[in-house]
Protein backbone atom coordinates (compact mmCIF):
# COMPACT_ATOMS: atom_id res chain seq x y z
CA UNK A 1 0.00 0.00 0.00
CA UNK A 2 1.39 3.25 -0.84
CA UNK A 3 1.96 6.05 1.92
CA UNK A 4 -0.74 9.04 0.72
CA UNK A 5 0.47 12.77 1.15
CA UNK A 6 -2.15 15.62 1.11
CA UNK A 7 -0.83 18.87 -0.08
CA UNK A 8 -3.19 21.92 -0.03
CA UNK A 9 -1.46 24.93 -1.56
CA UNK A 10 -1.93 28.43 -0.71
CA UNK A 11 -4.04 31.39 -1.81
CA UNK A 12 -4.69 34.95 -1.15
CA UNK A 13 -7.39 36.89 1.04
CA UNK A 14 -8.65 40.18 1.16
CA UNK A 15 -10.28 42.39 3.28
CA UNK A 16 -13.53 43.25 0.69
CA UNK A 17 -14.52 42.89 -3.09
CA UNK A 18 -12.59 45.70 -4.02
CA UNK A 19 -9.34 44.78 -2.26
CA UNK A 20 -9.37 41.94 -4.41
CA UNK A 21 -10.05 43.73 -7.66
CA UNK A 22 -7.02 46.22 -6.43
CA UNK A 23 -4.61 42.69 -6.44
CA UNK A 24 -5.45 41.79 -9.67
CA UNK A 25 -4.38 44.77 -11.27
CA UNK A 26 -1.61 45.36 -9.42
CA UNK A 27 -0.33 42.00 -9.04
CA UNK A 28 2.89 41.53 -11.57
CA UNK A 29 2.69 38.60 -14.84
CA UNK A 30 5.86 36.62 -15.36
CA UNK A 31 6.39 34.29 -18.28
CA UNK A 32 6.69 31.33 -16.16
CA UNK A 33 2.79 32.10 -14.95
CA UNK A 34 1.50 31.56 -18.64
CA UNK A 35 3.99 28.22 -19.57
CA UNK A 36 3.81 26.66 -15.89
CA UNK A 37 6.93 28.03 -13.20
CA UNK A 38 8.86 24.54 -12.78
CA UNK A 39 8.67 23.88 -9.41
CA UNK A 40 9.25 21.28 -6.23
CA UNK A 41 5.83 20.33 -5.63
CA UNK A 42 5.31 19.74 -9.34
CA UNK A 43 7.44 16.86 -9.16
CA UNK A 44 7.47 15.70 -5.84
CA UNK A 45 5.40 12.28 -6.82
CA UNK A 46 8.59 11.82 -9.30
CA UNK A 47 10.56 12.35 -6.51
CA UNK A 48 9.01 10.51 -3.63
CA UNK A 49 8.37 7.28 -6.27
CA UNK A 50 5.82 4.47 -6.37
CA UNK A 51 5.60 4.26 -2.59
CA UNK A 52 4.19 7.58 -2.10
CA UNK A 53 0.82 9.14 -4.18
CA UNK A 54 0.63 12.60 -4.22
CA UNK A 55 -2.79 14.35 -4.26
CA UNK A 56 -2.76 17.60 -4.74
CA UNK A 57 -6.19 19.28 -5.55
CA UNK A 58 -6.88 22.77 -6.45
CA UNK A 59 -8.64 24.59 -3.72
CA UNK A 60 -11.58 26.73 -4.70
CA UNK A 61 -10.80 30.91 -5.66
CA UNK A 62 -7.29 30.81 -4.91
CA UNK A 63 -6.67 34.49 -5.78
CA UNK A 64 -9.68 35.07 -2.99
CA UNK A 65 -10.03 32.54 -0.44
CA UNK A 66 -12.87 31.60 1.53
CA UNK A 67 -12.20 29.96 4.52
CA UNK A 68 -16.01 28.32 4.13
CA UNK A 69 -15.87 27.36 0.46
CA UNK A 70 -12.35 25.76 1.49
CA UNK A 71 -13.93 23.57 4.29
CA UNK A 72 -16.97 22.25 1.91
CA UNK A 73 -14.21 21.46 -0.53
CA UNK A 74 -11.55 19.76 1.63
CA UNK A 75 -14.66 17.35 2.82
CA UNK A 76 -15.49 16.29 -0.31
CA UNK A 77 -11.77 14.41 -0.68
CA UNK A 78 -12.39 11.90 2.37
CA UNK A 79 -13.75 9.23 0.86
CA UNK A 80 -10.14 9.22 -1.32
CA UNK A 81 -8.29 9.25 1.87
CA UNK A 82 -6.58 6.23 3.49
CA UNK A 83 -5.06 5.98 7.32
CA UNK A 84 -2.25 7.43 8.25
CA UNK A 85 -2.18 10.00 5.92
CA UNK A 86 0.51 12.75 5.26
CA UNK A 87 -0.83 16.08 5.21
CA UNK A 88 0.77 19.10 4.07
CA UNK A 89 -0.08 22.67 3.34
CA UNK A 90 1.48 25.89 2.09
CA UNK A 91 1.47 29.41 2.92
CA UNK A 92 -2.39 29.37 3.46
CA UNK A 93 -2.69 26.13 3.17
CA UNK A 94 -0.68 25.80 5.66
CA UNK A 95 -3.13 27.51 8.03
CA UNK A 96 -6.57 26.26 6.38
CA UNK A 97 -5.06 22.75 8.24
CA UNK A 98 -4.40 24.12 11.18
CA UNK A 99 -7.69 26.14 11.66
CA UNK A 100 -9.52 23.01 10.16
CA UNK A 101 -7.54 20.36 12.61
CA UNK A 102 -8.56 22.67 15.35
CA UNK A 103 -11.85 22.56 14.64
CA UNK A 104 -13.16 19.38 13.17
CA UNK A 105 -11.71 16.06 13.57
CA UNK A 106 -10.31 14.31 10.60
CA UNK A 107 -12.19 10.98 9.43
CA UNK A 108 -8.79 8.85 9.10
CA UNK A 109 -5.62 8.66 11.39
CA UNK A 110 -3.40 11.80 10.32
CA UNK A 111 0.77 10.20 10.72
CA UNK A 112 1.78 13.61 10.25
CA UNK A 113 0.74 17.20 9.52
CA UNK A 114 3.57 19.60 7.66
CA UNK A 115 2.77 23.34 7.93
CA UNK A 116 5.24 25.32 5.10
CA UNK A 117 5.50 29.14 5.53
CA UNK A 118 2.16 29.33 7.21
CA UNK A 119 0.83 32.44 8.88
CA UNK A 120 -0.50 32.41 11.92
CA UNK A 121 -1.85 35.80 12.75
CA UNK A 122 1.16 38.61 11.28
CA UNK A 123 -1.63 40.29 8.66
CA UNK A 124 -5.75 39.94 7.45
CA UNK A 125 -6.46 36.57 7.81
CA UNK A 126 -10.20 36.42 7.25
CA UNK A 127 -11.84 33.71 8.17
CA UNK A 128 -8.82 31.80 8.56
CA UNK A 129 -8.26 33.36 11.65
CA UNK A 130 -7.50 30.65 14.00
CA UNK A 131 -9.23 30.26 17.39
CA UNK A 132 -7.70 30.52 20.74
CA UNK A 133 -6.01 26.52 20.69
CA UNK A 134 -4.91 24.43 18.75
CA UNK A 135 -4.75 21.42 21.14
CA UNK A 136 -7.40 19.84 19.04
CA UNK A 137 -4.81 19.98 15.82
CA UNK A 138 -2.11 18.99 18.23
CA UNK A 139 -3.82 15.80 19.46
CA UNK A 140 -5.12 14.32 15.77
CA UNK A 141 -1.47 14.28 14.53
CA UNK A 142 0.75 11.86 15.46
CA UNK A 143 3.48 14.55 14.13
CA UNK A 144 3.77 18.05 13.22
CA UNK A 145 6.39 19.80 11.01
CA UNK A 146 6.92 23.85 11.31
CA UNK A 147 9.01 24.88 8.25
CA UNK A 148 10.20 28.34 7.12
CA UNK A 149 12.81 30.41 5.71
CA UNK A 150 14.52 33.34 7.43
CA UNK A 151 14.18 34.88 3.84
CA UNK A 152 10.38 34.78 3.30
CA UNK A 153 8.78 38.06 2.12
CA UNK A 154 5.27 37.36 2.63
CA UNK A 155 5.12 35.17 5.62
CA UNK A 156 7.16 37.11 8.33
CA UNK A 157 9.54 34.39 10.42
CA UNK A 158 8.20 35.09 13.86
CA UNK A 159 5.29 33.34 12.62
CA UNK A 160 7.15 29.94 13.24
CA UNK A 161 7.44 31.23 16.40
CA UNK A 162 3.66 31.15 16.99
CA UNK A 163 2.89 27.89 15.99
CA UNK A 164 5.66 26.56 18.30
CA UNK A 165 4.09 28.13 21.00
CA UNK A 166 1.14 26.75 20.31
CA UNK A 167 1.87 23.11 19.06
CA UNK A 168 4.93 22.73 22.00
CA UNK A 169 4.96 18.84 20.32
CA UNK A 170 5.76 20.30 17.20
CA UNK A 171 9.53 19.70 14.93
CA UNK A 172 10.49 23.45 13.71
CA UNK A 173 12.83 23.27 10.65
CA UNK A 174 14.27 26.52 9.62
CA UNK A 175 15.90 27.54 6.61
CA UNK A 176 18.03 30.79 5.98
CA UNK A 177 17.13 30.64 1.91
CA UNK A 178 14.37 29.08 0.56
CA UNK A 179 12.13 32.17 0.30
CA UNK A 180 8.25 31.42 0.47
CA UNK A 181 8.76 27.76 -0.72
CA UNK A 182 7.04 28.93 -3.83
CA UNK A 183 9.83 29.60 -6.07
CA UNK A 184 12.29 27.07 -5.57
CA UNK A 185 12.64 24.17 -8.43
CA UNK A 186 14.05 21.11 -5.78
CA UNK A 187 13.15 20.38 -2.27
CA UNK A 188 15.42 17.69 -1.20
CA UNK A 189 14.64 18.28 2.33
CA UNK A 190 11.03 18.27 2.84
CA UNK A 191 11.22 15.05 -0.25
CA UNK A 192 14.00 12.83 2.35
CA UNK A 193 11.88 13.82 5.76
CA UNK A 194 8.53 12.65 4.04
CA UNK A 195 10.43 9.33 2.57
CA UNK A 196 11.65 9.00 6.28
CA UNK A 197 8.08 8.66 7.20
CA UNK A 198 7.17 6.44 4.85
Amino acid sequence: MSQQILWIHGGNVHKSYEDYLEFLRKREIEKEDLIGRKKWINNLQHDLGDNFEVLSPRMPCGYNAKYTNWKIWFEKFFPFLKDNIILAGGSLGGIFLAKYLSENTLPVKIKATFLLAAPHSDDYLGDFALGDSLEKFENQSDKIFLYHSEDDPLVNIAEIGKYSKALPKAEKVIFKDKGHFNKIKEFPEFVEKLKSLE
